[in-house]
């Protein structure tokens, strides 16, 4: 593996965050449901995860700061655009998998 500085690191893994985002901004045919179903972790959890960052700087930054940084809009407006209901068979599959500290 090659040595990179703790800079670089930081860099290479902020670069790869806004990347992912960008690409999830792009994919709202795919649902939170479909990503937490398949993955484990949905935009939702990026936005927590980036909040809880913030925190352990010392940056108060709220639930809905944080949705819209990673949707690149406030959540009711995504969800108006682009959420859909989930069939009862993604939500079965959701209650079954979820991680139990959600």
């Amino acid at each position: 593996m090659a040595d990179l500085t703790p800079e670089q690191q930081r860099d290479f893994e902020a670069a790869a965050f806004r990347t992912l985002v960008e690409h999830l901004r792009t994919r709202t045919d795919v649902q939170n449901i479909d990503l937490m179903n398949l993955a484990g972790f949905c935009r939702n959890c990026l936005s927590n995860w980036y909040r809880d960052a913030a925190n352990v700087e010392g940056v108060d930054l709220s639930k809905e700061e944080s949705r819209e940084i990673v949707y690149g809009m406030p959540y009711t407006e995504w969800q108006a655009k682009h959420q859909t209901e989930a069939v009862p068979e993604k939500k079965a599959a959701f209650e079954q998998n979820r991680p139990k500290d959600h």
